[in-house]
């Protein structure tokens, strides 16, 4: 396994696999992985030949009062999790490298990036497809593969492939979960122990609105309203959104129908967490 921190050298490792006629199977991430990470590279490993995983906080897509100093990184154990799961490649930049003195060009999107994670992150979904465009561009890879949890940046970016005629097919893959139903974040790590307790009501509140769906409620109010009132019930909870919408579109609706979004954001203390899931009515 090679770690690269420049474009030129990832490109020369590209061109090269090229040549050979190799497919190639991409998985972009912050660092700091975890199993839900490895699912992703495990499911590349099992469809292409190499493998690419980059390792960048991506500053763009972080606004002024975020996490971007304090977001963790440990590249040591990040490069031993690549190795076991048969990586090839792992792409370390610096803020530098992927933005040199004088960018100012962007990718940004409408109504996708405006509901959800983008009523409070307003500037987090353009440093999103301006970083994955940027990295597809030098990665070249057949299939890249994004995790459910980010659902709202699975749509975004399928979106983005699509409208700008990306030659790239994007996979979706399923949340990973702690045993306790704790969705897999590189934020949990922010949690104390009495945090990572209150934190479970986010899946728990999740489950309530997936079995009232399952029994036959198709009310998007009702359901918002007893996710909702299910999160208050923990007092170390506050809510930033609980919201249902179109999965293609994320655009509200009233009525759950076709491929459904339930999506919530939840401040456990000063730390943010988002869950969801996908229900096809």
């Amino acid at each position: 396994m090679e770690i690269c921190y420049t474009v030129a050298e990832v490109r020369k490792q590209v061109k090269e696999w090229k040549k050979e006629g190799l497919t190639i199977g991409f998985v972009p991430t912050m660092g700091y992985l975890h199993e839900g990470h490895k699912s992703l590279m495990e499911e590349a490993r099992k469809e292409n030949d190499k493998v690419v995983v980059s390792i960048f906080v991506n500053p763009m897509q972080f606004g002024p009062t975020e996490d971007l100093e304090s977001y963790p990184r440990d590249l040591k154990k990040d490069a031993a999790l690549c190795k076991e799961v048969g990586v090839d490649l792992i792409f370390h930049p610096e803020p530098e490298e992927m933005y040199p003195e004088g960018f100012c060009s962007y990718v940004d999107m409408n109504g996708l990036t405006t509901e959800l994670c983008g009523k409070s992150r307003p500037i987090h979904f353009r440093g999103v497809q301006t970083v994955v465009l940027k990295l597809f561009h030098i990665v070249c890879p057949d299939n890249a593969y994004f995790g459910q949890k980010d659902a709202q940046q699975l749509a975004v970016i399928k979106r983005m492939v699509k409208d700008l005629s990306v030659d790239i097919t994007i996979h979706g893959c399923p949340i990973i979960r702690e045993q306790d139903g704790l969705a897999k974040s590189s934020r949990n790590t922010y949690l104390n122990e009495e945090e990572r307790q209150a934190a479970l009501i986010l899946s728990k509140s999740l489950a309530l609105g997936k079995q009232m769906i399952a029994e036959g409620e198709k009310d998007a109010a009702t359901i918002k309203k007893a996710i909702a009132d299910k999160i208050e019930t923990e007092p170390l909870a506050k809510i930033d959104y609980v919201d249902v919408v179109d999965f293609a579109t994320i655009t509200p609706i009233d009525q759950i129908a076709g491929e459904t979004l339930v999506a919530i954001a939840v401040y456990i203390g000063k730390t943010r967490l988002i869950d969801n899931f996908i229900v096809e009515a």
